[in-house]
């Protein structure tokens, strides 16, 4: 998406009686930590993850340079129109109606619940925006819990479930079957070599120009991984995506240009798991991904650990009745 600016995070960290799990939190930023891993959700930027390091990797390795990257929720449902009139962007127009977790163009979401479960899970409740108008929000509900995976101290695991609720003779008009991004994955420059899991330890390097439009290719384990540029193959940070429920073609690629590790920098690199799902007014979606940080080595045996245990998992879709 068009970057537009992001302000900087602030964190307090407040300590849980047990000295392996914190909870960060001022205005905005919500974190948990097992030790190793930190992840955190922004409470004024729709409860997406706009923060993720670890021991090996202290610098944050989300992009954050506006509402449209982060590691977020992103579907697609109904008749693409063309708002111009009506103060849609030139950029997306005509569009679909496309609720964003972050936010539209311009605009960030807004949280409506978010709470600590437990020292190890954030819990988020938001209001999207559709991204292709200034500032309008969606007539939908989104849901989220982010946890660390127990056992497992360099995965998150994370529910993520929308809940639409647009009239059923609105102009989107019914369910039309599109690409849902399960989810949206915005990284920083720096991870710019992309692999994908093959199974049996074996990995596929993928390369693409910079865009968009994105590259896309298909990982038989439902998985993917970007690394660190300039290093050794033993020694570069990556982060990979385990996304079961998707069931088509993945999008990924760079944006822009050098090596940036700066999370509010234009450049970046993405990588978007694909369900195609036909969203209806009044459909119910969810689903679990899993992110994985580390060496490849470390990654590797992680993804085949998920894969015997998770391999199964699949979206959720609900729809009820949509007489007018």
């Amino acid at each position: 998406m068009k970057p537009i600016g992001f302000l900087v995070l602030i964190n307090l960290v407040l300590l849980y009686p047990s000295n392996v799990r914190s909870f960060d939190s001022v205005s905005d930023l919500m974190v948990v930590s097992n030790g190793t891993v930190r992840v955190g959700v922004d409470q004024n930027k729709g409860g997406a993850i706009t923060l993720l390091t670890w021991s090996q990797y202290p610098k944050n390795v989300v992009n954050v340079a506006d509402p449209g990257r982060l590691i977020q929720q992103s579907y697609y449902a109904g008749a693409s129109l063309d708002r111009r009139s009506e103060g849609q962007h030139e950029a997306w127009s005509p569009w679909t109606w496309n609720p964003i977790q972050g936010g539209g163009v311009g605009s960030w979401a807004r949280v409506t619940v978010a709470k600590l479960v437990d020292p190890k899970t954030i819990y988020t409740e938001s209001i999207p925006k559709l991204w292709d108008m200034p500032d309008e929000e969606a007539a939908a509900l989104m849901r989220q819990w982010t946890l660390l995976e127990p056992q497992m101290a360099n995965v998150i695991k994370v529910k993520c479930e929308i809940r639409c609720d647009r009239q059923s003779n609105d102009r989107w008009g019914k369910a039309v079957s599109r690409h849902q991004e399960v989810p949206a994955c915005y990284f920083t420059r720096n991870f710019g070599i992309v692999k994908s899991y093959l199974g049996q330890k074996n990995w596929r390097l993928e390369t693409q120009p910079a865009g968009p439009p994105w590259g896309n290719t298909d990982p038989p384990r439902k998985a993917m991984a970007c690394f660190e540029t300039g290093k050794s193959e033993t020694e570069a940070q990556g982060i990979a995506i385990f996304s079961p429920s998707s069931t088509t073609r993945w999008n990924f690629g760079p944006h822009g240009g050098g090596q940036s590790d700066d999370s509010t920098a234009g450049p970046c690199m993405h990588i978007a798991p694909l369900s195609r799902i036909a969203l209806g007014p009044k459909s119910n979606y969810s689903y679990y991904y899993w992110l994985i940080v580390g060496t490849q080595d470390e990654i590797t045996g992680h993804l085949e650990t998920l894969w015997k245990t998770h391999s199964g998992s699949k979206g959720e879709h609900t729809a009820t009745s949509e007489k007018k």
